[in-house]
């Protein structure tokens, strides 16, 4: 059993809803965790992550979340309030998912304790293909800080890089950025092909 995980959930092709994928992306390409410590880009995997959650002992989830407060506002959960928070205030299908994951884990004994959410307040969603708005992708640095603090205290200290170690997904920000169509070059509300066309 791990002594932590770090996840990252989020759908990083609506705009906002990538937070969580994005903070774990720039987590890992800046820092090394300890061997008793993970990280995972957990997407829109939903139950599919059961095994990872079950298999460890602390869990830290990054997410993008509809907290009703300013745009950009960083908060930071723990304990009951995360599965609680994310089933009242849903903004994705992965949020859904995940709360069955937590409450999967609970019924069969292996839910990690601690649990920190540490969420962001979105600026916009209704961008399909569309990246993090500046004021969201500011505040990834303090995420990972707040991160780092926690696993610190736990005693599994990350340690930083000689240089970042970019990721060689297709879908790694840097790469996301370079190749996507501009917003007057490509449909960003949704798939052309299926929208109703008018008269």
């Amino acid at each position: 059993m791990d002594d932590a995980l770090v996840l990252g959930i989020g759908n990083v092709l609506w705009a906002d809803e990538g937070f969580g994928v994005r903070c774990v992306e720039a987590f890992d390409e800046a820092w090394t965790l300890p061997a008793a410590a993970k990280s995972l880009d957990g997407g829109t995997q939903g139950l599919y992550l059961l095994p990872f959650v079950q298999a460890t002992r602390r869990l830290i989830i990054f997410d993008a979340i509809d907290f009703a407060l300013e745009p950009g506002t960083l908060r930071v959960l723990e304990g009951d309030a995360v599965p609680r928070y994310l089933g009242a205030r849903k903004t994705s299908l992965h949020q859904t998912g995940f709360q069955e994951v937590l409450a999967l884990a609970a019924l069969t004994g292996t839910l990690p304790d601690p649990i920190v959410l540490i969420g962001v307040q979105p600026v916009e969603f209704e961008d399909y293909g569309g990246s993090l708005r500046p004021l969201v992708a500011s505040r990834i640095p303090l995420a990972i800080d707040l991160a780092l603090a926690r696993l610190v205290e736990w005693g599994l200290a990350p340690v930083r890089r000689e240089a970042p170690c970019p990721l060689a997904s297709p879908l790694s920000l840097a790469r996301y950025e370079s190749e996507r169509p501009s917003a007057a070059s490509a449909c960003r509300v949704g798939d052309a092909r299926f929208l109703p066309v008018g008269d």
